[in-house]
């Protein structure tokens, strides 16, 4: 299952904190040596003050485009929801432009309410907004293959969720990386059901990347996710005080691992 080097990700919520701090972080984890930095869609925070502070996604990962050099970057994911798809593509084309080729495109359905709400999308229910992010991904597709000038590679689609139907048939048809969460068992149950959907649709589950968020500390959690296929290990940090101490903690882990 070991068949790919670790690769160490960070979610940069973008929640009760200020940009400079925002930016500030971002180069900081860049210098540590981290290999992705995420951000999320969404309008509102997840926890915390449910008004406070908080910025839009896809402007935010143009600037970071810009203001990075190395590491890839992308949402931790975006809602399918809120934008056009042929829009989505465009605009995925671009900061992929912009980045010199870093841009990882993670989507996934949507289901945070006050979203929606505030913003005026329709909610509906989950398995209305998964029949849509179906929709949507052969049309992405087709928008990447028809824009001047194209992407300046096959841009990787993340797709996270763990719906065991509907979402990881989505990941074996369409994905490069699944990003899932829970403990080893939980990842273990779901690395299977998705190898099933690989079989039934012709797909060869050694072509997608295995991605989990982690929220614990590498000698408990990485070796046995790393026995199961995962290489991308994404530690989350919002505000107002973002600590990058268990970034670091991953970091150290994965040189170890890869030899480095």
């Amino acid at each position: 299952m070991i068949n790919r080097p670790v690769r160490i990700a960070l979610q940069l919520q973008p929640q009760h904190l200020d940009y400079q701090t925002i930016r500030r972080t971002a180069a900081e984890a860049e210098d540590l040596g981290v290999d992705v930095i995420f951000n999320w869609d969404h309008f509102y925070p997840l926890s915390g003050d449910p008004v406070g502070m908080h910025f839009e996604c896809w402007t935010m990962l143009g600037a970071w485009a810009e203001a990075t050099t190395r590491v890839e970057i992308g949402a931790l994911v975006t809602c399918n929801s809120y934008r056009n798809p042929e829009l989505l593509a465009d605009m995925a084309r671009t900061v992929d432009h912009v980045s010199d080729g870093r841009l990882i495109l993670g989507i996934g359905s949507g289901w945070f309410e006050k979203d929606y709400q505030e913003y005026g999308y329709e909610f509906g229910t989950a398995g209305g907004r998964l029949d849509d992010l179906a929709a949507a991904l052969p049309r992405i597709e087709s928008r990447l293959g028809k824009l001047n000038p194209p992407p300046t590679r096959k841009i990787p689609v993340l797709i996270g969720g763990g719906g065991e139907r509907k979402t990881l048939r989505l990941v074996a048809r369409h994905a490069d990386i699944w990003h899932g969460f829970g403990d080893p068992d939980t990842v273990a149950r779901k690395v299977e059901i998705l190898h099933r959907h690989c079989t039934e649709v012709g797909r060869d589950p050694a072509e997608i990347e295995l991605s989990t968020g982690v929220r614990g500390a590498p000698a408990e959690l990485g070796g046995p996710l790393r026995a199961l296929g995962v290489s991308l290990f994404t530690v989350g940090v919002g505000g107002p005080d973002p600590d990058l101490g268990p970034l670091r903690a991953w970091i150290a882990w994965r040189d170890a691992e890869n030899g480095h």
